[in-house]
């Protein structure tokens, strides 16, 4: 037996043998790296608020850290991509980020909180990057809805992280909720522990290269869409259930968040299932919309059924937007497509707590008002890229 034969023999051992393994794999860490690691700090934002002191302009300010922290591990990407391909950073990443979320209860120091979701995001945004370039990857050829249930995910771990909120908020102080957070993430962590990350990339033919081309005449629009949603989104993301403990009671708002994540859970599915009969960027600007329309929502009504109906519009849009988003990036070809498009949307989560927080004085709001005009503005920057694949009626 040769070096070659060996090679392939051990390569064949350590590739999954059935595709689910990687939808689990990549489920997992986009699990721990979004879901919880990311996302459990709006739900245990409103009762930091009550028991650490914390205001909503030091609460917009830890959040625009994390984002601060996922722009710099997106642009890892794009400058290192060898270590975007590479096993023991995903690994690294998860561990550091699992030690972020353990640390928080620790100090009572807004600046240290601030240092930590700063780590957190970074960590956050390499687990997610490589994560979903693996899934590309790896899924390559096998059915759409593999990958929607892939990036599903990030809506288990919404509901999880919102679940410990529920439970623990009764019983517990908001230490116990990072700490919770902190053992699920382990756990997803040693889930994907074993995922193989995206191979190295091969030399395109004169063909590919012609693709290419056209892919980068059409990407402006698909990264202005993603970079306004990334602005719109975290606004909501950040403060819904502030908003939400606000109008409909505390335990209201922890509620909308496990239906956030409920509803993304089969979203991804769902929108995958959708992108087989229409056309994926028109599919993008109908999800645009009807999340705009689910954020705008517990502003202009209060009670708890404009919250749950907002959450449950919100979770089923969000995912799904991101998974058409890197997709139709992906089918164009454009290098590095995830890791840009990330950047971009990396760049609107730093901006959207920042232009919202003079207006949170009164309360969320006029800010999830302003939230939903921006989404509203990446629809139509969206609706600009379904002309431009007018004469493509699908985006495989």
């Amino acid at each position: 037996m040769n070096a070659v034969d060996s090679a392939d023999e051990l390569t064949a051992f350590r590739t999954p043998t059935s595709p689910w393994i990687t939808v689990g794999q990549v489920g997992a860490a986009l699990a721990a790296s979004m879901g919880i690691g990311r996302f459990v700090y709006t739900p245990v934002l409103p009762l930091m608020e009550a028991q650490a002191g914390l205001t909503p302009s030091a609460g917009a300010a830890l959040a625009t850290a994390n984002y601060l922290g996922y722009l710099v591990g997106a642009l890892a990407g794009i400058v290192l991509p060898g270590l975007m391909r590479s096993a023991a950073a995903i690994r690294v990443s998860m561990l550091i980020l699992t030690t972020t979320l353990a640390l928080m209860p620790v100090t009572s120091n807004e600046t240290a909180w601030a240092v930590l979701r700063c780590v957190a995001g970074a960590t956050s945004a390499m687990v997610f990057v490589i994560a979903v370039s693996a899934m590309h990857s790896n899924l390559s050829g096998h059915a759409a809805h593999l990958s929607g249930w892939a990036f599903g995910g990030i809506g288990a771990g919404i509901a999880l992280s919102g679940l410990v909120v529920l439970i623990l908020r009764s019983v517990s102080t908001w230490g116990s909720v990072w700490w919770a957070a902190a053992l699920l993430t382990l756990i997803c962590t040693l889930a994907a522990w074993t995922l193989t990350p995206e191979r190295a990339p091969t030399a395109p033919t004169a063909e590919r290269r012609r693709s290419h081309n056209q892919g980068h005449r059409r990407f402006g629009a698909l990264f202005v869409s993603y970079s306004l949603e990334g602005v719109g989104y975290i606004i909501a993301g950040t403060f819904l259930v502030a908003a939400i403990d606000h109008t409909a009671g505390s335990f209201a708002g922890s509620g909308a968040w496990v239906l956030v994540g409920l509803a993304a859970l089969p979203s991804g599915p769902l929108w995958a299932l959708l992108g087989r009969r229409w056309s994926r960027p028109i599919l993008l600007v109908i999800a645009l919309v009807i999340q705009a329309a689910g954020i705008a929502l517990p502003a202009v009504a209060g009670g708890i059924w404009p919250a749950l109906v907002s959450a449950f519009l919100f979770g089923g849009t969000f995912l799904g937007i991101s998974q058409m988003s890197l997709t139709i990036g992906a089918h164009l070809q454009f290098p590095r497509a995830v890791a840009i498009l990330t950047t971009g949307y990396s760049l609107g989560q730093i901006a959207g707590p920042l232009i919202v927080t003079p207006l949170l004085s009164d309360g969320y709001h006029l800010a999830l008002l302003v939230a939903s005009g921006i989404v509203l503005a990446a629809a139509l920057a969206a609706a600009v890229l379904t002309a431009r694949f007018r004469q493509r009626a699908t985006v495989e």
